[in-house]
C-alpha cells in the first residue's frame, strides 16, 4: 500500500482523460463541483483520441432536422434484438433516455458542434427499429488552434489521417471514396485549409484542422481549458481510498511522489480497457490473442479493474471486444484498421486454403467474430489475406497506401513496401504468401462469376445496407462485389485485432460501480471500456463505444453531484 499525505482536495475525480472522462469533469463542474482529470500517460485523448469520433445517439435532435424519423420505442427494440437479452433493460432505457439530452449538452454547452452522417446505416438491418441513417454524428472539422501547444499533448494514429497530413469526416472520406458530387472540392478543401495554415507549417506537420476521434477530444479538451479544469498527465492512480465503506478518493503517482488526491463527491473511473495488457488478454480473450494487435491506446492495461476489484468491485463481460481487423504497418505504431478494404469491390479474405470463409463486407466486429468461428489447424485464418488485383489497388485505398492511381508502386515510401506482397499471377502470389495456390485460383474464378451477377452465393456479399454504405456505387450490379483479374495481383496479412476491449466493472443506471451483492460502492463510477459495456459488448451502430462512454460519463457526473434525473 502507498501512503501520502493529503495534498490535494476536489469534489470530482475522473481517472482518464478520454472523452467519456472529459464529458463527466464538464458536466461536474457545470453543476458547480469542482473537478479534475488525471492521467497516467503524457498525453492525453487516449483510445477516443485515435477512433472515428463517431457516437451512436438514437433519437438524436439532428435526425429530426435532417428529416429523419426515430423514437425511443424503436431505439429500445433494436438494442433488445442486437443484445438478445444480455443487457439489463433498465440499463439500455437509461442510454436510450439520456444519450439524446447528452448529445444537446454536448453540442450546446461546449465547443464540439456535432453534424449528422445521414446515411450511415445501424449496422443490422434484420432487426426490429433499425434505421438506414442518422443515429451515428461526427464532429463537424474543428480549427484546433486556441489549444495552441496543448495539441502536441494529445494521441494521435496514423490510420484517421489521411498521407499523414489531412484529417478527414467520416462525412467526406465516405464522399470522396464513392467519388460522389462535390468530393473532388471536399478535397481540396481539405489540401488548401493544411497549407494555408502557414504559422503552424513551420512548426508542426500536423494539422490544425481535426477531425474524426481527434475533433472530439480536442473540442472537448479546448472546452476544459475555457473553464479551467485541471487536467494532470503523467498522474497513475495506484490505490482507491476507502472511509466507512465509500470510496473517497485515490493515492496516485507523479514524478515519482505519491500524492493523495481527496474527492468529496466522487471517483469516476474512465481509464480504458485492458487491451495492452496481454496477460489480461490471454486471461479474457479468445486465443490467440496479441496487444501488438489492438488499435487501443498503448497505455490501456486495465488499472482500473484492479482499483474496481481491490475495493470488491464485480467485473463482466470480460471475452467481449470491439473487434477490428488489422494489418501491421511497418513505423506505425498501431496496425492499420481494414475497414473500406474489406467491403470494396474486388478484395476479399481467404485462408491459408486459399478459400473465403466469411462475408467480409459484416461488420467489423462479425467479422473477425468469423476469423476466430472458423480458424482450424487445416484451414488456419489468422493470419488471414486479404487478396486483390491492379484494378483495385488503382481505385481505392490499400491499408495505409493510397490509391495506386495517386500514389503507384512505385511512390510507396521502402519501409511501407514490405506491407503488401505483389505478384505477376495467382500462383506466385500463393506461393509467396504460403497458401494454396488451387485453393485461391479456384477462389478468384467463383469471386468472379458473382462480380459479373451480383450475387454471392457463399456468404451473401454486399445484400445488406450497411455492407453497401461502405461499397462503391459506380461498380454495378453489386457495388460491394468485384473480380480479381488483372495482374499484378496483391495481398495484406489480416489480424484478429480490435479498438478495444468492452469487458470490466459492472455499473448499474447511473454509472455506479457494483459491489459482488449488487449492491452500488458509494462514491464510486466507471464509464467508457474500463467498465462492462453498457450494450452487452456489442456495436449497433457508428460510434457504439463514444455514445455510451458519454452518455454514461454524463449520468456518472450528474449523480455524484446530486442533479441526476
Amino acid at each position: 500500500m502507498m501512503t501520502a499525505n493529503r495534498d490535494h482536495e476536489v469534489d470530482v475525480l475522473v481517472i482518464g482523460s478520454g472523452a467519456g472522462g472529459m464529458v463527466a469533469a464538464l458536466v461536474a463542474h457545470d453543476g458547480g463541483a469542482a473537478a479534475v482529470v488525471i492521467e497516467k500517460s503524457d498525453l492525453y485523448g487516449g483510445s477516443s483520441a485515435k477512433s472515428g469520433g463517431g457516437l451512436w445517439i438514437p433519437n438524436n435532435h439532428l435526425m429530426a432536422r435532417a428529416g429523419i424519423e426515430d423514437s425511443p420505442d424503436a431505439a429500445m427494440d433494436y438494442l433488445k434484438a442486437v443484445t438478445r437479452g444480455v443487457e439489463p433493460e433498465e440499463r439500455l432505457q437509461a442510454f436510450v433516455r439520456h444519450a439524446p439530452e447528452t448529445l444537446r449538452y454536448l453540442a450546446e454547452r461546449t465547443r464540439f458542434k456535432p453534424q449528422c452522417m445521414p446515411t450511415y446505416p445501424d449496422y443490422y438491418p434484420q432487426m426490429p427499429g433499425w434505421r438506414g441513417g442518422g443515429r451515428g454524428v461526427e464532429s463537424t472539422y474543428f480549427d484546433a488552434r486556441p489549444l495552441g501547444r496543448e495539441l502536441l499533448k494529445m494521441v494521435t494514429y496514423e490510420g484517421t489521417v489521411m498521407m499523414g497530413r489531412y484529417n478527414v469526416t467520416l462525412n467526406d472520406a465516405h464522399a470522396m471514396l464513392g467519388r460522389e458530387p462535390g468530393w473532388m472540392g471536399a478535397t481540396l478543401g481539405v489540401f488548401r485549409k493544411y497549407w494555408l495554415d502557414l504559422p503552424w507549417r513551420l512548426r508542426s506537420p500536423r494539422s490544425r484542422d481535426l477531425s474524426a476521434g481527434a475533433a472530439l477530444v480536442a473540442s472537448l479538451r479546448c472546452s476544459m481549458m475555457d473553464r479551467g479544469i485541471p487536467l494532470w498527465l503523467g498522474t497513475r492512480a495506484r490505490e482507491l481510498l476507502c472511509e466507512g465503506g465509500r470510496v473517497v478518493g485515490v493515492v496516485a503517482e507523479q514524478g515519482g511522489r505519491a500524492l493523495r488526491i481527496r474527492a468529496q463527491r466522487g471517483v469516476i473511473l474512465a481509464s480504458g480497457g485492458f487491451e495492452a495488457n496481454q496477460a489480461l488478454r490471454e486471461r479474457y480473450l479468445p486465443a490467440p490473442s496479441v496487444a501488438a494487435w489492438t488499435v487501443g491506446n498503448a497505455h490501456n492495461t486495465g488499472d482500473a479493474l484492479a482499483l474496481g476489484e481491490a475495493v470488491g468491485a464485480q467485473i463482466d463481460l470480460m471475452s467481449t471486444c470491439c473487434w477490428m481487423p488489422v494489418s501491421p504497418v511497418p513505423g506505425w505504431k498501431s496496425p492499420a484498421s481494414i475497414l473500406f478494404e474489406r467491403t470494396l469491390p474486388g478484395g476479399y479474405i481467404v485462408n491459408r486454403r486459399g478459400e473465403r470463409f466469411v462475408n467480409e463486407a459484416l461488420p467489423y466486429i462479425d467479422t473477425v467474430e468469423g476469423m476466430y468461428a472458423h480458424n482450424r489447424p487445416d484451414a488456419p485464418t489468422i493470419p488471414s489475406y486479404l487478396v486483390c488485383d491492379a484494378t483495385f489497388r488503382k481505385k481505392y485505398p490499400f491499408g495505409p497506401l493510397l490509391p495506386s492511381s495517386v500514389q503507384p508502386d512505385w511512390m510507396v515510401p521502402k519501409r511501407l513496401r514490405a506491407f503488401m506482397t505483389k505478384a505477376g499471377s495467382l500462383a506466385e502470389l500463393a506461393q509467396r504468401l504460403d497458401i494454396d495456390a488451387a485453393g485461391l485460383e479456384a477462389t478468384a474464378a467463383r469471386v468472379n462469376r458473382y462480380a459479373r451477377t451480383g450475387v454471392d452465393l457463399d456468404f451473401g456479399r454486399g445484400d445488406g445496407a450497411y455492407e453497401r454504405f461502405y461499397g462503391d456505387p459506380a461498380v454495378r450490379p453489386n457495388p460491394t462485389l468485384g473480380p480479381i483479374a488483372t495482374p499484378p495481383f496483391y495481398a495484406m496479412p489480416v489480424y484478429p485485432g480490435d479498438l478495444g476491449t468492452t469487458g470490466g466493472l459492472k455499473t448499474d443506471v447511473h454509472a455506479r460501480v457494483l459491489a459482488a451483492g449488487g449492491e452500488a460502492i458509494p462514491g464510486l463510477y466507471a464509464t467508457g471500456n474500463c467498465s462492462a459495456s453498457a450494450i452487452a459488448g456489442t456495436y449497433p451502430g457508428p460510434g457504439s463505444t463514444l455514445g455510451p462512454a458519454t452518455t454514461f460519463g454524463f449520468l456518472a457526473a450528474r449523480h455524484a453531484i446530486g442533479a441526476s434525473g
